[in-house]
């Protein structure tokens, strides 16, 4: 065996059959173990950390914080493994230079998407794009955020509204509600797709309901039922803070009067359209809607409005004749 597996040099390379293997000596096999043992030492160390981070946060309500002290040590545990990988086979500052500046080139031209995901990581982090908890609309998905990682976002899908239901993909969910699927999407998407936020900064929503009644109806009855309807179940300028009012007036320029719901009449060849506008939270918005529905429609039943719809009314026929009379030839 001897003969055919030995040492040779200097270096101790490995030599088979008088033939030198190249990379393949005693130094390198240190190395290789050491660096073994020195990934299973840091993967356990991180697990150990996640272990005593869980026990701490158990009672804590915030799942965004518990979600966020995972993912720090699980980026600890990353950049500690690549150091010491780092540390361990490149002792020589000219080796470390020349190998870090082809490995960087390969990288980059074989793993283009994955690298612009990780990019992607990084701008939604400090760009404060989104974060575990908001609701948005990422790559024609809308949902709520309940992962981010290093390449990827994972999303609780929701309906859309019938405003949107061309979208592509379709779903079957005509509303604000969980589908039932979690979708992946890749974060290189936020350099070319706009993300759209809908609790960032201002955790509420701007909502319409439009009501078609007939022109002969009671109109400014109409308009107190949805008003009343409106202010009763969506939220009222006394439930904001003044912070988030005087936030949302720096940042939008916007009037205290543009917070309370508001009717809009809207000219038709059929009916007259009533467009109740307010404020909802990001969340819950059709049993709000639900809840104003109910009401509308029996307060409109009581005060004898009706709803206007397309439909055909035949106000009269011309006059028929009908004669009894025998052919004969």
């Amino acid at each position: 065996m001897q003969d055919f597996v030995r040492f040779s040099g200097t270096n101790q390379a490995v030599e088979i059959f008088g033939t030198n293997l190249v990379g393949i000596n005693a130094e390198n096999g240190k190395k290789f173990l050491f660096s073994l043992v020195f990934v299973v030492a840091a993967l356990l160390l991180g697990r150990l950390l996640q272990f005593l981070s869980s026990l701490i946060l158990r009672n804590h309500r915030i799942e965004r914080i518990k979600f966020w002290a995972r993912q720090a040590i699980r980026l600890a545990t990353a950049a500690l493994v690549i150091i010491g990988m780092i540390s361990i086979w490149f002792d020589d500052p000219t080796r470390l230079a020349t190998a870090l500046g082809l490995m960087t080139a390969g990288l980059a031209f074989a793993f283009q998407k994955l690298l612009t995901s990780v990019a992607g990581y990084f701008v939604i982090l400090r760009g404060k794009i989104f974060n575990v908890g908001d609701r948005i609309v990422m790559g024609s998905v809308r949902g709520d955020v309940i992962a981010l990682g290093f390449t990827q976002t994972t999303i609780m899908e929701m309906g859309q509204p019938p405003s949107v239901q061309n979208a592509d993909p379709s779903v079957w969910v005509q509303s604000r509600q969980y589908t039932g699927r979690i979708v992946t999407v890749s974060n290189a998407r936020i350099f070319d797709d706009p993300v759209y936020n809908y609790t960032r900064e201002f955790p509420y929503l701007w909502e319409e309901m439009v009501i078609p009644i007939s022109y002969t109806a009671d109109r400014a009855r109409a308009e107190r039922i949805m008003l009343d309807a409106a202010g009763r179940h969506t939220v009222s300028l006394n439930e904001l803070s003044q912070e988030a009012i005087q936030e949302m007036q720096r940042r939008y320029l916007l009037k205290p009067a543009d917070i309370r719901p508001r009717v809009y009449y809207r000219l038709t060849d059929n009916w007259l359209e009533l467009t109740v506008r307010f404020i909802v939270k990001d969340h819950g918005i059709r049993d709000q809607k639900d809840a104003m529905s109910r009401e509308i429609l029996q307060a409109m039943n009581e005060a004898g409005i009706g709803i206007a719809s397309a439909t055909l009314e035949i106000v009269g026929l011309p006059p028929l004749q009908i004669k009894d009379g025998i052919q004969g030839g």
